[in-house]
């Protein structure tokens, strides 16, 4: 079982042979295992992996399976294990079909094609046909660009098969005679009749739950699991899935109990479902927890009243959170998702004319629909957990019940509100099993997930934004400061029921990394200000000729550029353009208004990127202490809690990037640095080197004594004493090393320090990895963290000495 792993980003300009050339670092790291983000056959170019179009094959562009073997070998001899990320529920439609070879059969053959049952196709919707979303404009615009070579139809780079037979029939007659339908990119929003990953037609579902399915699309996997190559595995987006307990209690018994971690993002109150033999989370409810620890909570809620102020922005357009999520979720249900939530009306109303029960007959089809939106906006999680099988859970069943209580509000008429409690009883499987009342409780769940997706983390995280560092993936931006204590319980119960649970603080997909959130969640100590200073460098940016297109964009933009630390106008620009897209108040990715976006751009270059930036900066330089206290306070929690410590890819050392464009750039590792760690000075290292040292001390520590973190330690809750308690977050593992990190540093040094407050050890005397102190009994906070905002102790035992069982 791994005791930490270090995540790469395979892409062409970083294949196996690469991955295999850093293996010797991540091993000197103290890192039990590699993990690397998707191995099989993906769209060519592709830097992410996760558009699979051949599960058959390992990528060839990273080198092919002999790579992959290279890797594992290379790895394992530096006794590294292998974790592999995995994509069940979707593959790519590429530009050229014929690189999907399950999906070219069903264009070429149709619903007869031999593997059509790999794919939630709604024939019936399309006419008997699949519509393919991906001509630049109507039909009747781009009909001089489509053309018949070697008996296969070609737009631009894209290539389609021809139905059998139809090769030489007028081009008009043969578009109409195939089994898909070419058409405008912009109808795939209502149109489309297939099952895609959240809103994105170029990835198709997969059905997994066909055990044949399963069988072929996760045979080279589980066979080089069984050669030993693959020790674990990370699933992607196990909510797409029709039945996840399922699939995950099949791929367990496939792999013979390897271990696996499942990117399930929880709710605020949310737990894993008990039933899935896994272990546990990819860690986004840690990252949560984690971060809310650096917040400071008085400091947050003045902050939103001054971001109030300065925005103006209405309750549900990115002034409170739980309205801008609700209206979010609206325009995605109604918008983006449309084409979702009319396959599931469609279901509805068959299912209401073919029920034995009568009641159900006169339910008019815009009733259902309009319930179908109004039940699942109010959905406060990614979606029910209901199978045919068993009962619903009774989480699930209050969670439907609820949430139809406030559903049949939005109906002015109470007799036809009565179809929110149809919709609600289909989505718990009431009215038992069948063709269409299986597909409907399928399809009702993976729209939810979908719809949480896009409607809360890419929506209203875009447009709630007081505190940028609280708008993360499974974060709660309404909710972002929480007591220590609702950590700690969070650590003792993944202790006791998920002690390999995995962990992260930075991703692939965090649109912010650890120390960008760990910087900006500054801020919440100093809201008057930041407020003051936002008000004085927008109006220095105005009265230099460029006005902010917008005061939210304003305060979004200063934020970034704050964590930043320089004025990269590149990347500023790119992730600015993004925020704005996906916030879809002035601009969208589909509808971009070209003035508003040039608009952003001058005020990027003039603001943030231009003289005003000087004056930035030097705010920076003043919180600089407090920034270095949240992210080396940051990364010891992560490092030494409860779980298996993801480590991402150059975030060992100071690492400032965004989802876009910094997820996809490959960082420069400090293997240097650490070859040359332990001959260094003690203190005096630049924060890059210090967080390098904290991270290499910890992860070591975890792989020479696993016991002491893994599923036979323990987790101590520990509490300092004295005037500045609250400031100090400590526990202990398995009573053999005790971590200890200051939060909110700047009310600590309003309130006069750590005099006169200690820490109470566990009996011992207790060595600090990081500065060479030791410490017994009452260790006063004051000399422990003379050096550091943080200690990781280790209690020293005489020679000849006994392990102890426990704290």
């Amino acid at each position: 079982m791994p005791t930490s792993t270090y995540r790469v980003q395979l892409q062409p300009d970083f294949p196996f042979a690469a991955a295999a050339a850093i293996v010797p670092y991540v091993a000197a790291l103290g890192v039990s295992h590699l993990h690397l983000s998707p191995v099989l056959e993906a769209v060519p170019g592709s830097d992410h992996g996760y558009d699979v179009t051949d599960h058959g094959r390992v990528r060839a562009e990273l080198g092919g399976e002999e790579g992959l073997r290279g890797l594992a070998a290379t790895a394992h001899e530096h006794g590294l294990g292998i974790v592999v990320d995995i994509v069940p529920n979707h593959m790519a439609v590429p530009s050229d079909a014929g690189l999907n070879a399950p999906l070219w059969e069903v264009l070429r053959d149709g619903p007869e094609a031999e593997r059509a049952g790999w794919f939630d196709i709604d024939w019936d919707a399309g006419g008997g046909r699949v519509l393919l979303p991906v001509l630049g404009g109507p039909l009747g615009e781009e009909l001089a660009a489509l053309t018949v070579v070697d008996g296969e139809l070609r737009y631009g780079d894209r290539r389609f098969p021809l139905r059998p037979g139809t090769e030489h029939l007028p081009l008009p007659r043969l578009l109409d005679a195939q089994h898909y339908r070419l058409a405008w990119w912009r109808l795939g929003r209502t149109e489309l009749n297939y099952r895609r990953f959240f809103t994105v037609s170029e990835l198709i579902g997969v059905r997994v739950e066909d055990p044949e399915v399963f069988e072929a699309t996760h045979a080279v996997v589980l066979r080089l699991m069984a050669e030993g190559l693959i020790d674990g595995l990370r699933i992607d987006h196990p909510d797409g899935l029709a039945d996840p307990a399922g699939y995950l209690q099949r791929l367990y018994q496939r792999t013979g109990g390897a271990w696996i971690v499942a990117e399930k993002i929880l709710g605020a109150d949310e737990q894993l479902p008990v039933s899935w033999p896994i272990a546990g989370t990819t860690g986004y409810d840690a990252l949560r927890h984690i971060d809310a620890m650096f917040a400071d909570p008085e400091g947050c809620a003045e902050l939103t009243e001054h971001y109030r102020v300065f925005t103006g922005a209405p309750p549900d357009q990115g002034g409170e959170w739980a309205a801008t999520v609700r209206r979010a979720a609206y325009r995605m249900i109604g918008r983006e998702l449309a084409a979702e939530r009319d396959a599931l009306t469609r279901l509805a109303v068959r299912i209401c004319a073919a029920v034995p029960e009568l009641r159900l007959r006169d339910h008019a089809a815009w009733a259902l629909r309009m319930a179908l939106a109004e039940l699942l906006v109010r959905l406060p999680v990614y979606r029910p957990y209901v199978t045919g099988d068993a009962p619903p859970s009774p989480v699930d069943e209050a969670m439907l019940v609820t949430a139809a209580d406030a559903a049949r509000t939005a109906f002015a008429v109470p007799a036809e509100a009565a179809a929110v409690d149809t919709v609600r009883e289909l989505a718990l499987g009431r009215f038992g099993e069948g063709a269409d009342l299986t597909a409907f409780r399928v399809r009702f769940a993976q729209v939810s997930s979908a719809l949480r997706a896009k409607s809360v983390e890419d929506t209203a995280g875009y447009r709630f934004s007081p505190l940028l560092s609280a708008a993360e993936v499974g974060g709660d931006p309404g909710r972002p400061a929480l007591p220590p204590a609702a950590f700690h319980t969070l650590c003792a119960r993944l202790q006791r029921d998920w002690p390999l649970t995995g962990t992260v603080l930075s991703t692939h997909d965090t649109k912010r990394s650890a120390d960008v959130r760990a910087t900006v969640a500054t801020l919440s100590e100093h809201p008057r200000g930041w407020a003051d200073l936002i008000e004085r460098l927008t109006a220095e940016t105005a009265r230099a000729g460029v006005r902010a297109p917008d005061p939210h964009l304003a305060w979004t933009t200063w934020q970034t550029a704050f964590a930043l630390g320089f004025p990269d106008k590149e990347r500023l620009l790119a992730t600015t353009l993004k925020t704005v897209r996906e916030a879809g108040l002035h601009t969208t990715w589909t509808e971009q208004d070209a003035a508003y976006e040039a608009a952003v751009e001058r005020f990027v270059l003039a603001g943030p990127c231009g003289p005003p930036h000087y004056t930035l900066a030097e705010f920076a330089r003043e919180l600089a202490p407090r920034i270095r206290a949240n992210i080396l306070g940051t990364a010891l929690l992560h490092l030494t809690m409860p779980g298996v410590p993801d480590v991402y890819r150059g975030s060992e050392r100071h690492y400032l990037a965004l989802v876009d464009p910094d997820n996809r750039r490959l960082p420069q590792l400090p293997i240097a640095q650490l070859a040359a760690l332990d001959d260094a000075p003690v203190t005096g290292d630049d924060l890059a080197t210090e967080k390098l040292r904290l991270t290499a001390a910890a992860l070591r520590l975890r792989r020479d004594h696993p016991d002491w973190f893994g599923e036979a330690g323990t987790y101590e809750p520990l509490s300092a004493e004295g005037p500045a308690a609250t400031h100090c977050l400590a526990f202990g593992r398995t009573g053999r090393a005790v971590t200890a990190v200051t939060r909110l540093s700047r009310r600590l040094a309003d309130n006069g320090g750590w005099d006169g407050t200690y820490l109470p050890l566990p009996p011992g005397t207790w060595h600090d990895l990081l500065s060479g102190r030791r410490a017994t009994g009452n260790a006063l906070l004051a000399q422990l963290f003379a050096e550091s905002p943080v200690a990781l102790l280790v209690r020293e035992e005489p020679p000849g000495s006994p392990e102890p069982s426990g704290p």
